[in-house]
């Protein structure tokens, strides 16, 4: 049997098509690091500028607009607004907090401050105290003081947490402590922000650090939504799931200072790679398992590998046997020139950061290397893999067509996530038996929840098993039959 193997990778490794696989593949990682590094490299700043053509459009609209006419005010108070805001952004521009500042706290009063001045109920009195309020924020802004927004936060999180107990306890209506506790819950998430921005000098803005606040609010938002549910469903708890997930991993980031979520990098960029450059080891998989058996027809090489002293069966399982061989190698392969291409294009400093995940078995944030990560993937991976090059095989066993072989095989491939979609939003329950939603094994890493209720791993696998002995039996049972005189 090793012999046979030997030899047939030998003719794979003889074959100019694998080397010319390969190096296209070398071409389009490159580009897609290249791609990935250089695609978005503009000023997050920008994010809350408007640009000078803009403004001069906001400005010439305005003169054709009327506040005294009652169809116009509307509009002349929102583009007044517009144009005011876009003022004062211009003048601080030098700090991406006091944007955020200004687009957050200062452009609701803008809006407030001129609809009592130009709206159908004018108060000279109300615009006064606005511009009060204005002028003390600017204030605040020109003396680069962004923990006075923090200390505010803080001070007004937790008076509005005092006096929702003091609320609480003078009622006896469970609708309305359910209310408080609700709000307690937001003004706590408050606190917990405002400290976070102060304990660890978090300024305002739009970096990593903000949205991972952005995310730890939404999250608790969300989950607070569930503390009243007494049973949850199959969705709900999914849903639950990936908020607290969500919830841990900002926290973390908040923690550590460690963007986790940042794939610009060579670790970025691994930890995602059999979603990024998954369809580059497809491909080359299923070429050559859809051509290990059609082409000795094809040729009628066959008859000179059937003539030598091994059974029908140890011929066809020499080559199942080199096909599974050749996939460890394309992804080994593959793996390495991305290390390479990645590192040269990226640095290679970020393999020291540790990859993130949310273990649910424990509730806790797990750390790990970024090459045990990579393992992990290939492990989850590998059934899709070997089950796609054993429908390559099968077909091209069975009918001796490659090309036949290769286009179904890469269809398959390509209308997975259409089957899944389709059977969790519809849920079709009898799909969960089908092989495209237990081929991806990585659903239930760190005790997380497959996609219908009623899946396991064990059960994943056991369908993998069994799908994968659907195919290769009957291609077995043709070979062996196989009458090969006419060939």
């Amino acid at each position: 049997m090793s012999s046979l193997v030997k030899n047939e990778l030998i003719k794979i490794f003889k074959k100019k098509t694998i080397y010319i696989t390969m190096g296209v593949i070398f071409l389009l990682l490159i580009f897609m690091n290249c791609m990935f590094k250089y695609a978005d490299n503009g000023n997050t700043i920008n994010y809350y500028l408007y640009s000078e053509n803009y403004v001069q459009s906001l400005k010439s609209e305005l003169e054709t607009l009327n506040p005294d006419k009652p169809s116009d005010v509307t509009t002349y108070i929102n583009i007044l607004s517009d144009i005011q805001l876009s003022e004062i952004m211009e003048q601080h521009k030098d700090a991406e907090w006091k944007l955020a500042i200004i687009n957050e706290r200062i452009a609701p009063y803008i809006s407030e401050k001129n609809t009592y001045q130009y709206g159908a109920e004018k108060n000279e009195e109300q615009v006064e105290i606005i511009n009060q309020e204005i002028d003390e924020l600017l204030t605040k802004l020109d003396e680069n003081d962004w923990k006075y927004f923090a200390r505010e936060d803080l001070a007004q999180a937790e008076q509005q947490i005092e006096e929702l107990n003091r609320q609480k306890e003078q009622t006896e209506d469970t609708a309305v402590i359910k209310n408080i506790d609700s709000q307690i819950q937001t003004a706590k998430t408050e606190k917990e922000i405002a400290e976070y921005r102060l304990n660890k000098e978090i300024p305002y803005g739009n970096d990593y650090l903000n949205r991972a606040i952005s995310n730890l609010q939404m999250a608790n938002s969300n989950l607070a939504n569930f503390e009243n549910i007494d049973e949850l469903t199959y969705q709900e708890k999914l849903e639950y799931n990936s908020y607290l997930e969500d919830q841990a991993e900002s926290r973390y980031i908040l923690d550590t200072g460690n963007d986790i979520n940042n794939f610009d990098s060579l670790k970025g960029i691994l930890q995602s790679f059999y979603s990024q450059f998954g369809i580059f080891l497809i491909v080359v998989v299923v070429m050559i398992a859809g051509t290990i058996v059609s082409e000795e027809f094809n040729k009628g090489t066959i008859k000179l590998l059937l003539v030598k002293p091994y059974t029908r069966n140890k011929i066809l399982m020499s080559k199942a046997i080199t096909t599974l061989i050749m996939i460890i190698f394309v992804i080994v392969v593959t793996l390495i020139m991305e290390i390479l291409i990645g590192g040269v294009i990226f640095g290679f400093d970020s393999l020291s950061e540790p990859v993130v995940a949310y273990n649910f078995n424990t509730n806790t944030i797990q750390e790990m290397n970024i090459f045990a990560n990579l393992g992990l993937q290939t492990l989850t991976q590998l059934p899709m893999i070997i089950l796609l090059a054993t429908l390559a095989f099968a077909i091209s066993t069975i009918f001796s067509n490659s090309t036949l072989a290769i286009t179904i095989s890469l269809l398959g491939y390509m209308s997975s996530s259409i089957i899944n979609q389709l059977a969790i939003g519809y849920d079709l329950q009898f799909l969960k038996y089908f092989v495209t939603m237990n081929w991806d094994l990585s659903m239930y890493l760190y005790g997380g929840l497959p996609y219908m209720e009623g899946m396991s791993m064990l059960l994943s696998i056991l369908i993998c098993v069994a799908y994968f002995l659907i195919m290769m039996i009957p291609t077995f049972i043709v070979f062996k039959k196989r009458n090969i005189k006419n060939i």
